[in-house]
């Protein structure tokens, strides 16, 4: 493992036998950190856990997969962030999917809500989809794999803006999922919130908000709507 020397760096730009030019890693020089990269698994930080996105399209992945990326906050050693940081891999991806059919839930074409926290007829589904939906989700998560680690044992220093001088261990994990298998996912869990709606009224307006939701979260992923 190699020490790192932590100095900011320009764009890291990689050529291929083509002309096409590639970003990779980017070191931003306005950002004051209140730490210092001490050590770390690579001597870049993957480009990856800023945008994976953007990484996985650069990289021309299969388009079988959809890739997700996650972080710690910095913990007591490098074995429990990482450990943490593979174990929370589904419930993440539950979390990202729960929140969009929340945002979804919360606006339609017309500007109204699907569902209404203070009207008493919708009350009860705002409540399962805010704290029993993300749960439910996760049992749907198949096939979702750490495909790349990353960690860094970072400094901290009051000198720097830290509350206390202190070390801490950062881990990110990359994963992949079939593109399938996430689809049927997110139609599974939008299916989870209509069936769960006993009003006929309330049912159909939810229905229709999350008619394409499967789609539409794979597009907002992407940046696309």
């Amino acid at each position: 493992m190699k020490t790192l020397l932590f100095t900011v760096s320009a764009l890291l730009i990689v050529v291929g036998c083509s002309s096409t030019r590639k970003v990779k890693e980017v070191e931003h020089e306005d950002i004051k950190k209140d730490y210092e990269v001490k050590d770390a698994s690579s001597n870049f930080r993957p480009a990856w856990i800023e945008d994976v996105d953007q990484w996985s399209t650069q990289e021309d992945k299969d388009a079988r997969w959809r890739w997700f990326a996650f972080e710690t906050e910095p913990k007591v050693n490098r074995e429990i962030a990482c450990n943490l940081a593979k174990a929370n891999v589904r419930t993440d991806i539950a979390a990202e999917i729960t929140v969009f059919i929340q945002k979804s839930l919360a606006s339609s074409q017309q500007g109204v809500a699907a569902i209404d926290a203070n009207n008493p007829k919708t009350q009860p589904l705002s409540d399962f989809v805010s704290n029993t939906l993300a749960e439910r989700v996760q049992s749907l998560i198949h096939g979702a794999a750490v495909n790349k680690t990353y960690w860094e044992k970072r400094d901290f220093q009051k000198k720097m803006g830290a509350k206390k001088d202190h070390v801490g261990f950062t881990c990110a994990v990359l994963v992949r999922m079939d593109a399938a298998q996430l689809k049927a996912a997110v139609e599974k869990a939008a299916e989870e919130v209509v069936n769960k709606a006993e009003d006929p009224e309330t049912k159909e307006n939810v229905k229709k908000a999350l008619e394409n939701v499967d789609e539409d979260f794979v597009k907002a992923r992407r940046g696309e709507v």
